[in-house]
């Protein structure tokens, strides 16, 4: 009987040299993809507060709205209207409106949501040319954002 002898010559590492490449390629894929804020708000935000809220299932269906005092000084103390990242008036609602519908395809844009951010020191007044515009337009489905309530015993 004769002896056999196995020879392992292999090696059971396994091979990082690719890692730092798949690791960078990971890095780039999430930092293009990542939405960071859609838009700069350029009023004051102080959300007022509700005792029950219903979260929102397509976040892709609502454009916001923001109504607050300005927090630069030079734009004057009076509330005033943002439209993605800029002032507007209420009268340029309707055009907005119709330009987020376009965004969307046919069968969304029934669906459009406007969400209403509105400072908790607001006057009702700039509210309702709001709400007013929005009629006119046909964007029924308003959301009011809102703050969940802390009960404090």
């Amino acid at each position: 009987m004769s002896k056999f002898k196995k020879k392992t010559s292999t090696s059971q590492e396994i091979p990082l040299a690719s890692l730092p490449d798949i690791i960078f390629m990971l890095l780039f894929f999430f930092m293009v993809t990542t939405v960071l804020r859609e838009s700069d708000i350029l009023v004051e935000q102080k959300i007022p507060q509700a005792k029950e809220l219903n979260k929102l299932e397509r976040k892709s269906l609502v454009s916001y709205i923001y109504i607050g005092k300005p927090k630069k000084t030079d734009l004057g103390t009076e509330p005033r209207v943002q439209l993605n990242d800029a002032l507007a008036q209420p009268e340029d609602i309707a055009l907005f409106v119709q330009q987020e519908k376009d965004k969307l395809t046919e069968a969304e844009r029934d669906q459009i949501t406007m969400a209403l951010k509105v400072d908790r020191d607001v006057k009702m007044g700039i509210v309702v040319d709001v709400q007013q515009e929005l009629k006119e337009v046909n964007a029924r489905k308003i959301l009011y954002s809102a703050s969940k309530k802390i009960d404090r015993y």
